[in-house]
C-alpha cells in the first residue's frame, strides 16, 4: 500500500527556464561569485559592480555593494542609481528583483523572489518578482517575500517579515510586518532634530 505524503522530494524538478541561462553559465557564475566577488575587500565597489554587470546585472551609477552580498542569478537583477546593498545581504533572483534609485538594503536582509508550493507533493518552485521602489530602506535582517512591492519611500524595520505589498511612505515592522507610522519627504537633512530611541527623528512623527 502506497502511503500518501505531504512532499516527496524525489519528484522535484527544477525547470531549466527558471535559471534563464545554461547550467554551465550558472555554475561559472557561482564559482566566480564565491572566489572573486563575495570575499573581496570593502573598497572594491567598482570591481563587484563590474563583475555583476559582466554576468548580466543592470546596475546604475554610484551603487555601493558591500562584501558578502549573494545574488543567485545576476541577469535577473536590476539596481537603480545610488543604491546601497549591505554586507551579507541575499538577493534570491529566481524571478526578477528590481531596486529603484536611492534604495538601501541593509546587512543580512533577504529579498526572496521564489518559494515552493506546499500543496503539491512534488514541492515545485513558484517564482514571483520583487520590486523595491525608489528611496526605500530595507533594514538589517528583514525578509521581503515573493511577489511583494515596496512603495516609494517606505521603510521595512529590522528583522521584519514582509509578505504583502507595502504602501508608499509607510514604515512597517514586525512578523508579519504591520504599518506603524508614515514617513514624510524632506528637502533638507534633519540633523538639527532630536532623535528618538528607535532611530526615527521626532520631526518625522509629527
Amino acid at each position: 500500500m502506497t502511503e500518501n505524503k505531504f512532499q516527496d522530494l524525489t519528484l522535484f524538478k527544477s525547470p531549466d527556464s527558471q535559471r534563464g541561462r545554461p547550467a554551465w553559465f550558472v555554475q561559472l557564475w557561482w564559482i566566480v561569485d564565491a572566489l572573486l566577488v563575495r570575499p573581496t575587500p570593502q573598497f572594491l565597489y567598482a570591481w563587484r559592480r563590474g563583475v555583476l554587470r559582466l554576468f548580466g546585472a543592470t546596475i546604475g551609477k554610484g551603487v555601493l555593494i558591500r562584501p558578502g552580498v549573494r545574488v543567485t542569478y545576476p541577469w535577473k537583477l536590476i539596481v537603480g542609481d545610488h543604491c546601497w546593498i549591505g554586507d551579507n545581504a541575499v538577493i534570491y533572483t529566481i524571478d526578477q528583483v528590481t531596486l529603484g534609485d536611492q534604495v538601501v538594503v541593509s546587512q543580512e536582509a533577504y529579498l526572496c523572489a521564489g518559494t515552493h508550493d506546499p500543496r503539491d507533493v512534488s514541492f515545485p518552485v513558484v517564482a514571483s518578482p520583487v520590486t523595491i521602489e525608489p528611496e526605500c530602506w530595507i533594514a538589517a535582517r528583514a525578509f521581503v517575500g515573493p511577489g511583494v512591492r515596496i512603495g516609494r519611500g517606505a521603510v521595512v524595520g529590522a528583522c521584519s517579515v514582509v509578505q504583502s505589498d507595502v504602501p508608499p511612505a509607510t514604515v512597517v515592522a514586525g512578523f508579519p510586518a504591520r504599518a506603524i507610522q508614515k514617513r514624510k519627504p524632506r528637502l533638507r537633512p534633519a540633523d538639527s532634530f532630536d532623535k528618538k530611541p528607535n532611530g526615527l527623528r521626532t520631526a518625522d512623527t509629527k
